[in-house]
């Protein structure tokens, strides 16, 4: 049955009204101190990022910014709880590149990242640095790999759970390399680098923010970057691309979500300051100081495209090297 004269004018007046609810909505926003919901313990990469950018975003918006944490899962407590928070930008997260991983490893999540999450705007990149102990008989990744090749199976490499960088990169190493190589699991990243200058594991990949101390008082040493370009904190480590392994890109990034359905208008608000927060030099100071690059000029539309690409990158890495999350 086609649609009535009225039919379609009571839709179009629906419309107008929802419209004007959403802009009426926009304009009062923030109407409360918004929450900023972090699905991972304090200290964390994603902890890190949202406490750089919540005091700035709290005054560019006008209202308290109070950081929770709620780690859990590889971030899948803390982002169903932003996905299931009502959607008028008073509660908004933290969604990192593990995040991505995590529909891959847990297949029955209380949300569906692409559809009831929002993607507001990236803030930061962080790179991984491969390490190992500074008395190691390895000069280079070739020397690392060749004694893999010789010991199957005996080489093991420091890494946080299953889907965060440094063992997703551990992991793809294996793969391209196509050796035999043990991931073991730490709480934390500085209890996996202990635990390789203290030889209890062989190498580690991790943010460059956590190896500068060590590197320079001889503890540890630096064999390769898993990014697409030489670090400019480490200008004389090369990348894995320049040692025969194109493509090697692994970096963590950050940024902000919101629930699915929040208006179009609170969304690029909100977009528009954190875009301000990461241009402001006192930010990118500050993560700079532990290594971590500030996004620029970040859109919705951009880290939307983002996310969906990461997504399907690693939902093939997984099915590829056969990893799990048990």
């Amino acid at each position: 049955m086609k649609p009535t004269g009225v039919a379609i004018l009571f839709g179009l007046a629906l419309f107008a009204t929802c419209a004007d609810a959403d802009t009426a909505a926009a304009r009062d926003y923030p109407a409360r101190p918004i929450r900023l919901i972090v699905p991972s313990a304090p200290g964390s990469p994603p902890d890190l990022a949202a406490r750089a950018v919540s005091e700035r975003l709290a005054n560019g918006l006008g209202k308290a910014m109070v950081v929770e944490n709620r780690p859990g899962a590889t971030g899948t407590i803390g982002l169903a709880e932003v996905a299931k928070a009502p959607a008028d930008g008073h509660t908004i997260g933290v969604l990192g590149m593990p995040y991505t991983v995590a529909p891959s490893l847990y297949p029955k999540l209380a949300y569906d990242t692409s559809r009831d999450l929002a993607p507001v705007c990236l803030i930061l990149w962080s790179s991984q640095v491969l390490v190992i102990r500074a008395s190691s008989p390895w000069r280079s990744l070739d020397d690392l790999v060749a004694a893999a090749r010789a010991n199957p199976g005996s080489l093991t490499f420091a890494s946080g759970p299953p889907g965060v960088p440094s063992h997703l990169v551990g992991e793809m190493l294996k793969l391209r390399a196509g050796i035999d190589i043990r991931a073991i699991p730490f709480k934390g990243a500085l209890d996996g680098l202990t635990a390789v200058m203290g030889g209890q594991t062989d190498f580690m990949f991790t943010p460059a923010g956590n190896v500068g101390g060590p590197l320079r008082a001889g503890k540890l040493r630096a064999l390769a970057t898993a990014t697409p370009a030489r670090l400019s904190v480490h200008p004389d480590v090369p990348t894995m691309a320049e040692l025969g392994y194109p493509g090697f890109d692994v970096r963590d990034w950050q940024g902000i979500v919101a629930p699915a359905g929040t208006p179009k208008e609170i969304i690029a608000r909100l977009a528009a300051e954190v875009r301000s927060a990461t241009a402001d030099p006192a930010v990118r100071e500050r993560l700079a100081a532990i290594s971590m690059e500030a996004a620029s000029d970040s859109t919705p539309e951009q880290f939307g495209a983002l996310i969906r690409a990461e997504l399907e990158r690693w939902a093939k890495f997984v099915r590829e090297s056969g990893i799990r999350a048990d």
